[in-house]
This record gives C-alpha cells, structure tokens and sequence, in this order.
C-alpha cells in the first residue's frame, strides 16, 4: 500500500444516509462500499495524515480506489528540473510576458527576447535559436506565421532543444503540441495537416502567405492572452517535469484551437507528416 492519497481531482464524500461516495476527476459520482473498514481510518488515510499498519478490510478498500486510478502516483507538485529551466521565449509581448510569468511561477527560469530575424531580416538560422544554449525555444505570435519563418525552428529538436509555439488567425488562435525529439509535430506537420483538412486550402495558403485586407485589427484581451500563456505553460510544464497525460490523446500530439472571442478551446489529434518519397529516376 505505497500509493494511499487521493489524486489531484479526486474527492470523497459522505452523503447522509448512503455512506461515501468518489467524486471522479471528470466530475462523475460512484458510491465506496466500504464494508467492515472504518470509515474515519479511510479518509484519513486517502488524505494521507494516516501512514500507518492497516486491516485486510482498509487494504481492500484502498486497492480498489488504486486499481480505478483515483490514488496518486507520484508527488502532488513535480518540480521543475534544474536541467530543464532555461526557457527561450521569442515573439509579441502581448504573448510572451504573461508566459513568462507563469513559467517563472512554475520554476522554470524563463528569457524573453523580441522576435530574431538574420542580416537583411531573413528568418533566423537554428544557431540564432540556440543562442544562451536553452532547453526549450518558445515563439507566440499574434498574427499569422509568415512563410518560412518557423522553418529552422523545426530542427530544434534534432539538437535535443524542446520547441514550442503559437500563433493568431483573427479570432482563432492554435498553440501547436511540444516537439522534444526528432519525429515529434513540427509548424510544418500542421500546416501540411491543416490544409488537408479543409477544401479552402488554396484560399488559406493564400492567407497565411499575404497580404491581407482587414478593418478594425483584433486585440487579444488580457483573458485571451493569460488562458493562451496557460496552455503553453501547461505544455512545457508536462514536457520538463515527465508528467503523464491523463486521460485522452498524448499532448504531443494535440493541435489546440482557441476562440478567442469564447475563449472556447478544442482539441483536435495531429500526426507528423511522412517525407514525401522521391520520383523514381526514368531510364535515358
């Protein structure tokens, strides 16, 4: 009975006349038979003040809340690896200066730095993105990505450099999954992934390269901007400190869309794209 404390999101009740009863991390309600176990024992030790010898009853009761997976497995509150720290956060302040507080607040020792662009403003070469040696490059635009602009960013994983980012579409927003190792979802993956996905990808291939005619610009509002920063957090928080995913797809392989007007956020499953393989040579 090594793991006795309720995991995060899980709470047990007592309800008048019926005994306990778990209230699920998806909000769902299942009543504990507890037979023979005394109830005062259980709870104390669910909250983990009671570490103590047990009964058969009391064991029986505790491995039926670790085999449903309502009991911690590991400390409430991992912490950020020292090794992990060093965050590089790149793009628009809107973006990047609450991102780099709550990263700081989760201990991680973020570096925020304008948008970098080579000599004569060609996007920035990997070397550039490496500069400071970080563990983990960030880049939060609020507009459209221009054409070849995360295209170095992309390699950053081969250099063993976690890479993050997120960018606007009028009042759609998409923060793009962590890609921590070769293989994982480039920008490239998800423009590919997105444009065969819709039948207007000649119309959003013309969207994303310009110009484009707009009336009054969109702000993103301070809740829109914090609840974007906290997706991005929550991201590479779960990256550096190992955390699992609980329930659903891996986060590495999530596209979130955001309505900003809503501040709605969906889901949707994203792969790598496969390289395309190369035409056959014809004899002659």
């Amino acid at each position: 009975m090594s793991r006795s404390r309720l995991a995060p999101g899980v709470e047990v009740v007592a309800v008048p006349g019926r005994g306990l009863a778990v209230r699920t991390p998806e909000g769902e309600f299942f009543s504990v038979r507890t037979g023979g176990a005394d109830q005062d024992v259980l709870l104390s030790r669910l909250t983990g003040v009671t570490t103590g010898p047990a009964d058969d009853e009391l064991k029986r009761v505790v491995r039926a809340f670790e085999g449903a997976g309502y009991l911690a497995e590991r400390p409430l509150d991992p912490q950020w690896p020292a090794t992990r720290r060093d965050i590089r956060i790149l793009g628009d302040p809107v973006l990047t200066e609450p991102l780099a507080a709550q990263l700081a607040a989760l201990g991680a020792r973020p570096r925020t730095t304008g948008a970098v662009t080579a000599p004569g403003g060609s996007p920035a070469a990997v070397e550039d993105l490496l500069d400071g040696d970080p563990s983990a490059v960030v880049w939060c635009l609020d507009g459209p990505v221009p054409d070849g602009l995360w295209d170095a960013a992309d390699s950053l994983p081969d250099h063993g450099v976690a890479w993050l980012r997120c960018h606007r579409e009028g009042w759609q927003a998409y923060v793009e999954p962590v890609a921590a190792a070769p293989g994982d979802v480039t920008s490239a993956h998800i423009r590919s992934r997105r444009l065969a996905a819709t039948p207007a990808h000649r119309e959003l291939a013309a969207y994303w390269s310009g110009p484009r005619t707009c009336g009054a610009p969109v702000r993103l509002a301070p809740p829109a901007a914090t609840l974007l920063a906290a997706l991005l957090a929550d991201g590479l928080s779960r990256w550096a400190t190992g955390a699992p995913d609980t329930v659903g797809l891996p986060s590495r392989r999530l596209l979130r869309r955001v309505d900003l007007r809503t501040l709605t956020v969906t889901e949707h499953p994203v792969l790598p794209v496969p390289d395309v393989a190369p035409m056959p040579k014809k004899d002659g």
